[in-house]
Formats: C-alpha cells, sequence, structure tokens
C-alpha cells in the first residue's frame, strides 16, 4: 500500500511491504523523491537513503525475521524543520544497548551491528520504542534546512543517542 497526498506541497508518505528484501528498493526510491521535494540535496538524499535501507533491511531480517506475512511500515511526514522517518516491524524486538560497536575491535569483521552505526551517523536523531504487543518502530529525523556555515557532511554532525 502506497499513499501520497495528491495537493500537498509537503509530501507526506506511507508505504506498507511484505517482508521481503527486494522491497527495500522501492521504498528507497519513494523516499528519495520525497526528500527531493522537501529540498534535500542529492548527496543528504544519498546518506538517507543508506540510513533507511538499512532500517528496512533490519526490520525484515531482525524484526520480521523475514516472514513475508509481516509487514514493515515506513512513513515519512515533516514535523517543524526536520522530516521524521517511521520504520515499525511487528518481531519480537531487541535491546539497542546490546549491540556492539562495529568500530571496536572484537567486532570489526563481524558482519553485523553496522546498520545501527550507520543511522546514526547519517541522520540527525534516531530513537526506538516497543509497543506492548510485540514490533520496533525506529524513528529517525533529519533537519530539512541548515545554518549557513553548518556542515553538511554526516561525519561531522554530532550524534544523538538512542533511547528505549
Amino acid at each position: 500500500m502506497l499513499r501520497l497526498p495528491m495537493a500537498s506541497a509537503e509530501p507526506e508518505v506511507r508505504i506498507s511491504i511484505g517482508s521481503r528484501f527486494e522491497n527495500i528498493d522501492l521504498i528507497q526510491i519513494v523516499v528519495d523523491d520525497a526528500l527531493g521535494r522537501l529540498g534535500l540535496d542529492e548527496e543528504e538524499r544519498h546518506w538517507v537513503g543508506i540510513a533507511v535501507r538499512e532500517a528496512v533491511a533490519n526490520a525484515i531480517k531482525h524484526g520480521n525475521r523475514q516472514n513475508p506475512e509481516k509487514n514493515v511500515e515506513v512513513e515519512l511526514r515533516v514535523d517543524g524543520d526536520e522530516a521524521v522517518i517511521e520504520v515499525q516491524d511487528y518481531g519480537p524486538g531487541f535491546d539497542p544497548a546490546n549491540v556492539g560497536d562495529p568500530l571496536s575491535p572484537e567486532n570489526l569483521l563481524k558482519p553485523n551491528g553496522r546498520g545501527i552505526f550507520y543511522m546514526k551517523r547519517f541522520m540527525d536523531h534516531v530513537e526506538y520504542s516497543f509497543r506492548p504487543e510485540g514490533g520496533t518502530v525506529l524513528t529517525m529525523r533529519k533537519r530539512l534546512a541548515r545554518a549557513a556555515g553548518e556542515p553538511s557532511d554526516p561525519s561531522q554532525l554530532p550524534q544523538e543517542e538512542s533511547k528505549e
């Protein structure tokens, strides 16, 4: 299911997909288009796109355990001067504090743990919440307007911590 408002200057996007990795490209294309209409340049959209891809891949793989009967819900909306992207799954949830730092020497060669790192690096704010009936809601925020002289390179931006 894909819903876009017809006559809105600020796009609001809601997408529901089955838990299949081939659906990630569809989400990225739609989110990229919406972010472009919101004024994010190509480089910023690239970094946000990586964060969205990682979030959806985690929801499919770790949240819904690749069960195509379970959906991943993605919503993009504007809140003040920020784009807010929520990714929801229907899995058992997890404790973000138990995800190892991929930059620690013992984790450098491990294939897991980089997605959350990328999300925190490329977005201005990342937060997890957990529904009592099961499922994780990941909320990521990206500022739409930057003050003069503020860096656009994500490696230069301050990072926010996840909250439970």
